[in-house]
Order: C-alpha cells, then sequence, then structure tokens
C-alpha cells in the first residue's frame, strides 16, 4: 500500500528541495507531492524541502560598544532590515544568514565608527548609516542577501560625557539665541536708519521744490514789471491813468493823507 506526503509552499516563501542530501531544485509557492515507499523494503530516494522565507526582515543590533577614532567609548544600537534574494546561496554558503548579516553590520559599525571623530559622528549620523550599508551590502550578496537599511538608531556615551555635551548643547543653543536677537536688532535699526534718511530725502526734496516754486514766482513777476515799465515808457498816458487810479484809491480811504505838488503846477498855468 503506497503513502503520500505532500509539501505546500506559501507565497513569500521558496523550497529548496533535496534529494538524498543533494540540492535538486527551487520549489516556487504551491503543492507538491514527495516520493515514497510503495512496498515494505522497498528503497526511494529520501528528499526534503527546506523553507526559506523571502520577506523582508528586520534585525536590531544592540548595545555595541565601539571606539571611535579619537578614542571614545560609544554604544551603538542599529536597525538593520534585510531580505533573501537567492535561497540557494543563503541556505549553501553559510550556516545561517542571519547570524551573518548581524556579524556583517557589526563588524561594519566598529570599521566606520573607528574611522570617525566623536565629533563627525554627532554632526552626520546619516553618513555614518551610509558607510555601514556600503561596507556592507557587497558582503552580504555573496550569500544572497541583500540589505536594505542599516540604520543607526541610538548612540550612547559615557555619563560624564553626556553631562559635558549636555553643557555644550546648552551652550551652542545659548549662543545661538544671542546670534539670532543681535541679528534681529541690527535689522531693526537698519530699517530706523533707512527709514530717517527716506524721511530727511523727502523734506530735503520739498524744501527744494517750494524753493524752486518761489524763484519761479520772482522771477515771473520781475517779468510783468519789465513789461509793465515798458509799457509806461512807451505809452505816459498809461503811466499818468495808473497814478489817477492809485489817487481814486487812495481818497477813499478817510485817514489817508495826500500830497499834491501845486506849486508845479502853478508855474504851468502862469506860464499858460
Amino acid at each position: 500500500m503506497s503513502k503520500t506526503r505532500e509539501v505546500i509552499i506559501r507565497s513569500g516563501f521558496r523550497g529548496l528541495r533535496y534529494v538524498d542530501g543533494r540540492f535538486d531544485q527551487v520549489l516556487e509557492p504551491g503543492r507538491y507531492e514527495l516520493p515514497t515507499r510503495r512496498f515494505p523494503g522497498q528503497r526511494v530516494p529520501t528528499v526534503d524541502v527546506v523553507f526559506v522565507d523571502l520577506r523582508e526582515r528586520e534585525l536590531n543590533i544592540k548595545g555595541q560598544e565601539i571606539l571611535t577614532a579619537d578614542k571614545v567609548a560609544v554604544r551603538v544600537n542599529i536597525i538593520t532590515h534585510f531580505r533573501v534574494v537567492d535561497p540557494v546561496a543563503a541556505i549553501e554558503r553559510v550556516a545561517d544568514y542571519a547570524d551573518r548579516v548581524y556579524s556583517d553590520v557589526q563588524l561594519a559599525a566598529r570599521r566606520s565608527l573607528a574611522s570617525m571623530t566623536l565629533e563627525a559622528i554627532l554632526t552626520n549620523r546619516n553618513q555614518l548609516s551610509e558607510d555601514i550599508l556600503r561596507d556592507v551590502e557587497g558582503v552580504s550578496a555573496g550569500y544572497g542577501v541583500e540589505i536594505i537599511r542599516a540604520d543607526v538608531k541610538d548612540l550612547v556615551f559615557p555619563g560624564n560625557l553626556q553631562d559635558v555635551m549636555n553643557r555644550v548643547l546648552t551652550a551652542q543653543r545659548l549662543a545661538e539665541a544671542q546670534m539670532v536677537e543681535a541679528r534681529t536688532r541690527a535689522d531693526r535699526e537698519a530699517l530706523e536708519a533707512a527709514s530717517k534718511a527716506d524721511s530727511s530725502r523727502l523734506a530735503a526734496e520739498a524744501d527744494a521744490a517750494a524753493t524752486r516754486i518761489r524763484a519761479d514766482a520772482e522771477v515771473d513777476a520781475l517779468r510783468r514789471l519789465a513789461a509793465a515799465a515798458e509799457a509806461y515808457a512807451e505809452h505816459p498816458a498809461l503811466l499818468r491813468l495808473r497814478e489817477l487810479e492809485t489817487l481814486g484809491a487812495l481818497g477813499a480811504n478817510a485817514a489817508a493823507r495826500l500830497y499834491i505838488g501845486f506849486d508845479k503846477h502853478s508855474d504851468g498855468l502862469a506860464a499858460d
């Protein structure tokens, strides 16, 4: 009587089929029947299936104490995301690909941190993550794993160094606040000076315009007087008429006093 044995491979996984301990083929998602012994004592190949998860996974590398280039002990936590892209290489070339990713990222972090000063690490943590990823992705490809990201999550410093850093950060924030205040005050003073300069300029322009108008009026008045004098010179009767108009206007004023040269006129009469 024969027996059947089935294997079901789910989506997101692959199956590595081994026959008598030798790799035979990669099984895609689906249902498979494995050969079984049909008769007692019948020898059939031994078939095994190893399941490999191809989904993206997360690996948290915690508490790695590493010395920086300036000999400061730093504890670093790194989150690594990876996935298997070659299931045969992942199973055949290393004993445990997850453990290998852990150790490779750990060593890459040590190399990167050892080449950087504490100041460089603090000011450019993204550079550290990029260095780790660049260092490890080529190695992991050799055993069928793609490192998607290797981000530095936390940096922990010795207690005394943390206190010093806190004081430095406080001093930097105070200096930045003072710089912003000084810049604001300088901008305000510059605006006030510009406003005063604009006011002075406008006042000077107004005075110049008023002076120009007065000068134009005086020139116009002199021009009119010159024209009148020329007319009186050409026509003396106009001047006599002007005198009579002036006498008439003064005669209407009771407080006005008029003095007329009668001697001149009497001499003229006597001669007649």
